[in-house]
């Protein structure tokens, strides 16, 4: 099952993000096997404001674990996480 994460930070968190931007990726690439796709949102000046992900796993609470994981999360970035289920139909494969 795919689902979708849309994550929005907390305002004026931008230090907070590139403090833990580099633990974030490490641990997206470790997890790429669920990680199907993911980037940052960008503001009207083009800075980061939080992050959508396409994940694969068995279940929600599979999806709900690996997002607590994320450094992003411990760090307490997030304002809001919006999980939802999706079904890719057209575009890149996400096998």
């Amino acid at each position: 099952m795919h689902y979708v994460a849309l994550c929005l930070d907390k305002p004026d968190s931008l230090a907070k993000r590139t403090e833990n931007r580099a633990g974030h990726l490490a641990f997206l690439g470790a997890n790429a096997t669920k990680v199907k796709l993911g980037g940052p949102f960008l503001d009207a000046n083009g800075q980061m404001c939080g992050s959508m992900l396409i994940l694969a796993c068995a279940d929600e609470a599979e999806a709900k674990a690996l997002l607590a994981q994320d450094p992003y999360a411990h760090a307490g970035l997030f304002a809001s996480v919006e999980l939802r289920a999706f079904k890719p139909v057209v575009g890149v494969s996400l096998a």
